[in-house]
């Protein structure tokens, strides 16, 4: 059974490692576009309108897309005071159980995140008057990496020990 947690924590790794550098490259595309936006409306003579758009959309990808990396670390919200009380076969229990309600959770906004794209592409931004959808893709497809990444984890939590669950298990 350990070989199963071990593949499952193996996957998760990876999986968060392509997410994180992701994670990475919308926070420079981010820097940069706020500093072209200050430049553009400070120091240059043009007007870069499109700068605080594509800030907002930016943030708001890196943020969604972080959850899944959180996830993986075991670093999202948690009452650790009280879990760590529970002899460790019931924490076992109670960890696979939230990850699925969790999982229940995260799919539920995929479901809803998918019909809010499908109605975006009628809705358009007000500065560059692109389809909506586009900025909304990453509310499902974060979702979608929660998802995976918390069935990772709930099939590692199911197959490990109680004494090992809600330990940070990202070493590196």
């Amino acid at each position: 059974m350990q070989t199963i947690s071990t593949k499952a924590i193996n996957a998760s790794r990876r999986l968060n490692w392509f997410v994180e550098r992701v994670c990475v490259a919308l926070m420079v595309l981010l820097v940069l576009d706020v500093w072209l936006g200050v430049l553009a409306r400070y120091v240059l003579p043009f007007q870069a309108t499109f700068t605080e758009e594509l800030a907002r959309y930016l943030m708001i990808w890196m943020a969604l897309l972080a959850v899944s990396s959180g996830i993986s670390h075991r670093e999202h919200i948690g009452v650790l005071v009280l879990f760590e009380r529970f002899p460790p076969s019931i924490r076992k229990w109670l960890a696979v159980s939230f990850d699925l309600i969790a999982l229940v959770f995260f799919a539920i906004i995929f479901y809803y995140g998918l019909g809010m794209v499908e109605r975006g592409f009628s809705r358009f931004t007000m500065i560059e008057a692109i389809p909506k959808a586009y900025p909304f893709m990453g509310v499902p497809l974060a979702a979608a990496m929660a998802c995976i990444q918390l069935a990772l984890v709930a099939i590692h939590d199911f197959f490990t020990t109680g004494d090992a669950i809600g330990a940070n298990r990202m070493e590196d």
